[in-house]
């Protein structure tokens, strides 16, 4: 298994370079003459127990007006709330032994034009004395909906899915509309995507084979949405209306979701941890 963990932290390593060259290759499109946006690459390390990771940051660029890549790949023992979380989800072992160690990469992109689809990808590996397993997903974020770029973006999920079962991308989709759902609002955060947990088929190659090709669907589901609003006209009201829809994502990022609640329970960087928020918000 070591060998299987330091395959999976490379790669995913390997995907967040992918991704940061991207994302500034886009901006130096959009930028033309004038300056760019660039991230800000700093190095993180737990406070306690071991492992640390790169928090790779861009503000205020000409498409994203915030956007975090963050690579980690952590080890240690799993504070009594997070071992007892982990036992109650049925993780072997947990009772008897803490150890962990996992290693992944988390993005959530907030853009500049209120036209243009706020985005969330993450994939990763956990690991346990007693168990393995992998999971992660994307989703899409509008505040201003075009029927197209939903289209486009679950329609090459699908496709990355379908290889690998022929009932992943039904069953990972509505367990994304489950999972992405905010229930003191009654309403989705967003138009949804593909989310998965604790997967773990009994072939690690398969799965992690599966992992990869849900990482490398990223750039071609979200890219060109991005290219495409990115210079659309939009006026106050819009603005208006991508602020507000932001604090959905603050809300849920707060109080449901399972990477933050982790990452802070463990001991991780909590600017890293926190990346997600978006840098303005309103709410009504």
């Amino acid at each position: 298994m070591d060998d299987q963990r330091r395959q999976a932290a490379d790669w995913f390593h390997l995907l967040r370079d992918r991704i940061v060259a991207a994302f500034e290759e886009l901006e130096d499109r959009a930028a033309g003459a004038a300056e760019a946006g660039r991230f800000t690459v700093t190095p993180t390390e737990r406070a306690e127990n071991g492992g640390g990771g790169l928090m790779s940051v861009m503000r205020g660029g000409r498409v994203f007006e915030k956007v975090g890549v963050n690579w980690s790949e952590v080890h240690g023992t799993l504070a009594p709330r997070a071992q007892a979380a982990m036992a109650a989800r049925g993780v072997p072992g947990m009772e008897d032994d803490p150890r962990f160690w996992a290693s992944g990469i988390s993005l959530v992109a907030h853009m500049q034009n209120p036209h243009a689809p706020a985005v969330h990808m993450n994939t990763r590996m956990f690991w346990t004395p007693g168990a393995w397993w992998f999971g992660g997903g994307t989703d899409l974020n509008p505040c201003i909906e075009y029927a197209e770029d939903t289209a486009h973006f679950h329609d090459t999920l699908a496709a990355a899915c379908a290889p690998h079962g022929t009932d992943y991308y039904d069953r990972f989709k509505a367990w994304a509309d489950e999972y992405f759902f905010i229930p003191h609002r009654g309403r989705a955060r967003g138009v949804g995507g593909i989310f998965y947990d604790d997967l773990n088929s009994g072939d690690w190659e398969a799965d992690f084979a599966f992992t990869r090709s849900v990482g490398e669907a990223f750039l071609p589901a979200f890219l060109p949405l991005a290219e495409a609003r990115m210079s659309q006209t939009w006026d106050e009201a819009d603005r208006e209306a991508q602020l507000v829809h932001r604090g959905l994502y603050a809300e849920y990022n707060l109080v449901y979701d399972r990477g933050t609640k982790f990452g802070l329970e463990t001991g991780h960087n909590a600017d890293a941890v926190l990346m997600s928020l978006p840098p303005l918000a309103k709410w009504p």
